[in-house]
């Protein structure tokens, strides 16, 4: 019994280090941009390298570093990291309902302490119940890429060219089409879930001067609004746990 739950972790953790191949490269490339910013406000590469180690979140740590560099106290930093990463809160409520239900906490813990938009976008996709060796596969992938982009962004960022390390960031956007495009044309109903949600962002995106919410607030009431909607239209039937508590 031992054994063919080891094999199928195994099997579910290669699966997750495939899949978190693209999302590793994307990292680093947008890393590479915030370690050039970390490098102009005074941290070292390895401070640079440890922010992104800690804490997975490119607009919360470039918010972290406008707050640094604003000489801003700790109750400001709180306040702003909280309101810019809320919609982790929801995503960590989301999977908390595909892993089986007796799961360990322990892998309950180390699977929040690595969700991302791009890793929760590929642990919402796994068909069944979410064996917790997929994070860990798709993270020591994806982590290494944002922490050594980081790291070399801060080391000798400066020397590339603005131009070049702006449209570094240009893979951030590949990698979430790359993400959500697959199971959008396995279903119409996410398929236009998607599209009424971009639109939708881009509407609050042109209004911020009438409706001054930020970044992180305006995906979360997104977030809530659009999900609820698609979850009382379209409700998803319980499935089976077809995956072990690892």
């Amino acid at each position: 019994m031992s054994s063919r739950k080891g094999k199928e972790n195994k099997a579910w953790f290669l699966k997750g280090m495939r899949h978190g191949v693209p999302i590793g490269l994307g990292y680093f490339a947008v890393a590479f941009t915030l370690g050039i910013t970390a490098k102009n406000i005074g941290l070292t590469p390895l401070q640079s390298a440890f922010m992104s180690f800690t804490m997975h979140a490119s607009a919360g740590e470039f918010a972290a570093m406008t707050v640094i560099a604003a000489g801003s106290g700790y109750i400001e930093m709180a306040i702003t990291q909280l309101v810019i990463n809320l919609r982790y809160l929801l995503m960590s409520c989301a999977l908390s309902q595909k892993v089986p239900e007796k799961l360990w906490f322990p892998h309950r813990f180390f699977i929040s302490y690595y969700i991302t938009d791009e890793i929760f976008g590929i642990s919402s996709t796994v068909d069944g119940k979410l064996n917790p060796f997929y994070n860990y596969g798709a993270a020591c992938v994806a982590s290494p890429g944002w922490v050594l982009g980081t790291f070399l962004g801060a080391l000798v960022g400066n020397i590339l060219p603005a131009n070049v390390a702006s449209a570094m960031n240009v893979a951030l956007y590949g990698m979430f089409l790359a993400i959500i495009i697959p199971p959008a044309r396995k279903n119409r109903v996410i398929a236009v879930i998607v599209i009424v949600s971009m639109l939708a962002s881009t509407v609050f995106t042109l209004l911020s001067d009438v409706i001054p919410l930020s970044a992180g607030m305006r995906i979360l009431i997104l977030t809530v609004v659009i999900a609820g909607i698609a979850a009382v239209v379209h409700p998803i039937e319980e499935s089976g746990e077809t995956t072990n508590e690892g």
